[in-house]
Order: structure tokens, then sequence, then C-alpha cells
């Protein structure tokens, strides 16, 4: 049964929807999701405009707001609960990480697991340090694509406090992988951290055997610095 929360949230989204914008919007995500056909700038100015007649779901009610908006069709309403996510994400703990990663494993895809790691996760673990090596642990050794690509990416805005050796560790148990999103991943982790330490990035590079792809993407940084002279 839906919240009356999350009742008037759907009735006011999907009176603006747009066919052309939806069905552009579903090929672009590989026809995995369907859409009301909302682009992003509209859809934070309605969700403003929600938020300011009806103000943010309690704390203690997210967790039920979230899995309803997840459970909907439109791809719309995960954006609208990651936005919810982020705008608490201080108040989480690791004992909302089930939760979490109950989000991560259902209607996965990139434009949500990738936020989910990287300001959700990053930002718990980021507060509960001394359990991120149980949790990296856990996912990498998952055979789960996109737990896999959470441990990756969960450091993604950690810049200094990056623990160099975990995502190291981490990287290595997963760089034989055939799979685009992981092989991307630590590309995308390493050109993220190459911006704090590039000298030990572009070590680690030519030290390990990756795939091109991440390969590429790990030295795209380095790269662009050595160009610039």
């Amino acid at each position: 049964m839906t919240s009356p929360y999350v009742h008037k949230l759907i009735q006011q989204l999907r009176a603006h929807h747009n066919q052309t914008n939806a069905e552009s919007m579903k090929k672009y995500m590989r026809d995995q999701f369907e859409f009301i056909g909302i682009k992003t700038p509209k859809r934070r100015e309605l969700l403003k405009e929600f938020i300011t007649e009806h103000g943010l779901p309690p704390f203690a009610e997210l967790p039920e707001v979230v899995r309803e908006l997840w459970e909907l069709p439109e791809r719309e309403f995960q954006y609208i609960a990651l936005t919810f996510l982020e705008k608490a994400r201080k108040k989480l703990t690791t004992d909302d990480i089930p939760f979490i990663e109950e989000l991560i494993v259902n209607k996965s895809w990139w434009d949500t697991v990738d936020l989910l790691a990287a300001n959700i996760v990053g930002t718990i673990l980021q507060n509960y340090q001394d359990c991120i090596p149980v949790y990296a642990e856990k996912w990498i050794q998952s055979d789960h694509i996109w737990l896999q690509r959470t441990a990756l990416l969960f450091q993604l805005k950690y810049k200094h406090e990056t623990d160099e050796e975990l995502l190291y560790h981490l990287i290595r148990q997963c760089r034989h992988s055939k799979e685009f999103f992981i092989q991307k991943a630590i590309g995308w982790a390493l050109r993220e951290y190459s911006k704090t330490s590039p000298a030990s990035v572009e070590r680690f590079v030519e030290s390990e055997h990756l795939a091109p792809l991440s390969r590429r993407e790990a030295l795209k940084v380095i790269q662009r610095q050595v160009q610039r002279g």
C-alpha cells in the first residue's frame, strides 16, 4: 500500500508525462527502465516545489518511502529516492547498510549504483572506518557485479583519505573480470585517485596486468597533464 506522501509525489510527477522524452530516455538507458519523461532540471524543480509544500520524509520513515519509490516502474522515482537519501546521508549508520545493499542489487544500473556507492556508502563508511574492511571484502568477493562495483567506488571522493592499500587490494581481486562495468570502475577509481597521488597510480598501473579499458581510464588525467607539459 502506497503511503500518502508517496501517492502525492506520484501524482505530481506523472502529471508531467512527456512521451517523446520518455522514449528517448528509455533508449539512452538501453531499455532497462520506463520513464515519465521528465529531464533532470525539471525533475529537480518539481521536487523542490514538492518538498516546499510537503517537506522531506521524516527520517524514521525514510526506508519505507525509498522502498516505495524503488518499486515504481518509472526511473525518475528512483532518482528522487536517491535525492532523499543524499539529504539524509549524514544521519545514516552501518545499521542502514543492509537496506542500501537492497537498493544496490535491485533495479541495478550504473545511474543508481554509482551514486549509492560514492555518495551514500562512501559517507557511511567514512564515518565508520573500522567497518570498511569487512564490507569492502564482502562485496568484492560476492558474485554480484554491482556490489563489486560498489567496493571499487565507495572511496571515489576520499582523496587524501583514500586507503590506497585497500584500493589496490580490491582491484587486484577483480582485475581479470570480463565485465565492462567492473573494468570501467577499476579505471575510474584509479583515475580519480590519480588526482591525489599520480605517481602511485602510475606505478600501480605499470606493475599490474589490467584490462585495456581499465588502463586507459586510469591514465587519462596523468596523460593529459603530460601533454600539457
